[in-house]
């Protein structure tokens, strides 16, 4: 029988997370063994899979890049290419690129109690067999949707339709587009980014939209992190940006939700002030909703509104009545002439990358467990996973988690430990969605996802300055986590 090959630390996904997960434990945990298992063929997750013409950062890089190998480039907002360089470059400095796997699609991970550890099976999509491991901690680095395919709803009389219909998520590479009619139908991140660069070379471009939604507009190079990267010296400068710049992004969402109708009007005379005179922007610039009820869409240096101001491109807010065989219908009677349609109608959410998990032979079903301190779920032994900010860079959030899991792991080695569990509220209902927004992929998906309590440390501020102190200074021992220092020790704690 072949040995099962064990490591301290199994990683899973290979993309901005979990390469900054590794680099973290590589430099503080040196003499741990680690490994990354990988779906796909490539370093990068989600910037190496958009491949969409513009593709682009909807954070800035001061904060989406790594605390420990800040962004020094001007601009604040970089394009995918770019950012995929990043993370692959940090992998190979940092010697973290050796430990991946890839074609590993990560399928089940069972916790043991009697051997306090983690079997993870893995298929190889390239020779189709199955691999396992084992691990003492087992860390999910995956994201939150599914890389296989996006949303792609029922768009009515869509076989009618003679040109292409594009999804973002698997943009073709020999696509052409000049010179030709282009409909984008969505209003979120992806449209706006879309319609600007397809502009460039398309006859004309239309974002199809039934629900507006808020824009905002940014620097694409920052003055003030360009003055201060000049004027101090690196390791002054880089924390300073990087904070001035989560600071920022706190606060506009802070005043989101406290002054939603002070934070409306403004973002309306920004869009009234960038579109040409009689614009109709409530139409198409003013949503029903609030601000930050849904993620608001990031146009550096206001390209979205250059580019409608040129009359290259307009957005038309109506609903498809159907496809025709060269274009759109719609409800309102109107066709939208097309040769090539994209839809970017969205991400399809999926918890884990899609992996089982089990506890002694017994399935774990997300939506019956309580998120901790944002990263671990009552009930599951040695493990967490990494999911961002919504309302801020990810890159801070999972920083903030992998450090966390870094001074958890040194505590466990300081007292003996071999089992460190959180165990789920009895005084309070955890009755609340794991995310709290309205778009579509978020409630499309919160069903699948496990739920929040009313208080911490069960419930996930989604603020940065706050979870900074929670993550980095709060006790580890405190309310809800569960210690044993065997796996026998373990099994008799949950038995009483």
């Amino acid at each position: 029988m072949t040995e099962v090959e064990h490591v301290d630390v199994l990683i899973v996904g290979a993309g901005l997370s979990g390469i900054g997960a590794a680099c973290m434990l590589r430099e503080e945990r040196p003499s741990a063994t680690f490994a990354i298992l990988e779906a796909r063929d490539a370093i990068g997750g989600t910037w190496d899979l958009f491949r969409y013409p513009g593709v682009r950062s909807d954070s800035d890089m001061f904060t989406l890049g790594y605390s420990f190998r800040p962004w020094k480039e001007a601009r604040a907002i970089a394009d995918g290419p770019s950012i995929r360089q990043y993370i692959r470059d940090t992998a190979a400095e940092r010697g973290v690129d050796r430990a991946i796997r890839f074609h590993h699609r990560v399928l089940a991970a069972d916790w043991d109690s009697e051997s306090a550890r983690w079997t993870v099976t893995a298929e190889r999509s390239d020779t189709g067999e199955q691999v396992q491991l084992t691990c003492f901690w087992l860390s999910v680095c995956s994201g939150y949707y599914r890389y296989d395919h996006g949303h792609e709803p029922t768009l009515p009389g869509q076989e009618r339709f003679v040109g292409p219909v594009i999804h973002p998520q698997h943009w073709p590479q020999d696509l052409e587009w000049t010179g030709k009619r282009v409909v984008v139908i969505g209003s979120g991140a992806t449209a706006v980014t879309l319609l600007p660069s397809l502009a460039e070379l398309a006859q004309h471009v239309t974002m199809l939209q039934r629900t507006p939604s808020y824009v905002f507009s940014l620097p694409a190079i920052d003055p003030l992190a360009r003055l201060v990267m000049r004027l101090l010296p690196p390791r002054l400068a880089h924390p300073l940006v990087r904070w001035k710049s989560a600071l920022v992004a706190t606060v506009l969402y802070e005043l989101c939700q406290r002054r939603p109708k002070a934070m409306r009007a403004l973002l309306r005379k920004s869009a009234v002030k960038a579109l040409p005179d009689g614009y109709d922007v409530d139409v198409h610039f003013n949503p029903p909703y609030g601000p930050w009820d849904q993620r608001m869409c990031l146009i550096p240096d206001g390209d979205l509104y250059k580019t409608l101001s040129s009359g290259r491109a307009d957005v038309v807010t109506d609903h498809i009545a159907t496809f025709t065989e060269h274009g759109i219908e719609l409800a309102s009677g109107r066709t939208l002439e097309a040769d090539i349609v994209v839809a970017a109608t969205g991400l399809s959410m999926l918890a884990l990358g899609g992996m089982s998990l089990a506890v002694d032979g017994v399935k774990v079903n997300l939506p019956d467990t309580v998120l901790y301190k944002g990263m671990m779920l009552s009930g599951v032994p040695n493990f967490n996973f990494v999911f961002g900010y919504t309302n801020n860079s990810w890159t801070l959030r999972a920083d903030l988690v992998s450090r966390y899991v870094l001074r958890l792991l040194a505590l466990m080695d300081a007292r003996g430990y071999e089992v460190a569990m959180p165990t789920a509220p009895t005084d309070a209902p955890a009755d609340q969605p794991y995310l709290d927004l309205s778009s579509g992929y978020v409630q499309r998906g919160l069903d699948e996802l496990p739920r929040q309590g009313r208080r911490a440390p069960w419930r996930m501020h989604h603020n940065y300055v706050r979870d900074s102190f929670i993550m980095r200074r709060s006790a580890l021992d405190g309310e809800g986590m569960t210690f044993a220092r065997s796996g026998d020790e373990f099994r008799r704690q949950q038995a009483s």
